[in-house]
């Protein structure tokens, strides 16, 4: 296990040290995200979740007054279907009992959040869990903030605290880590081409070459 390295190999996310916490992406945070391209962010969210559920890596939805800002967003909810969000009135997710103990529960030390907004639903945990022995990794590309200077301000004073800011993709590479593990290679693929852009229409191309390349030496 991870003893908290800032590098080397232990540094490195695995899906047995992990747990996600997907925070607060709802309706009234979409209707008010400015520093990405909303649909890339739900674009990214959805992956990093279809993701952790690929590596079975324990997953924690959670929104805030779902009843006045919306319930959290289809695609993550379709995600896992048998989860209902816990819905929170802290604006601080971390200083909900019911959600650091599903956290704690897990026995796991490596934090994944993404959220909106980073400057407030996603900062404030990653600081508080940051201060109580977590390693706490942002997924910055899976949340967003009302101005860019937000987030951008926001995953400064993360940083500053010790939170390890990542991409959902990059994520994705370090559970992989290597294409030998087969039982999850059939998940990644399907993930990188549903969300992957451009990478998951390369990704595919590649497999078709692949396939090609293996049926014309039969």
């Amino acid at each position: 296990m991870s003893t908290g390295d800032k590098a080397g190999l232990g540094a490195l996310l695995t899906p047995e040290e992990s747990v996600l916490a997907l925070i607060d992406h709802q309706p009234f945070q979409v209707a008010n995200l400015h520093s990405h391209e909303p649909t890339m962010v739900i674009n990214n969210a959805v992956g990093l979740a279809k993701a952790a559920k690929v590596f079975e890596v324990p997953t924690i939805l959670t929104t805030v007054l779902e009843e006045r800002g919306g319930l959290i967003l289809p695609g993550l909810q379709e995600v896992f279907p048998e989860q209902k969000p816990i819905n929170r009135t802290f604006i601080n997710t971390w200083q909900d009992e019911r959600v650091v103990d599903a956290v704690k529960a897990t026995g796991r030390k490596k934090l994944i959040i993404a959220g909106l907004w980073t400057e407030i639903c996603v900062a404030m945990p990653a600081i508080q869990a940051v201060g109580e022995g977590f390693e706490v990794f942002v997924v910055t590309d899976a949340s967003g903030g009302v101005s860019k200077e937000a987030h951008d301000m926001a995953v400064q004073r993360m940083i500053q605290a010790g939170v390890v800011p990542i991409t959902w993709m990059a994520v994705l590479g370090e559970w992989q880590r290597d294409w030998a593990r087969e039982k999850t290679v059939a998940g990644v693929a399907e993930v990188q081409a549903q969300h992957g852009g451009a990478s998951g229409v390369a990704f595919a191309w590649e497999m078709q070459l692949l396939a090609t390349t293996a049926g014309s030496e039969a």
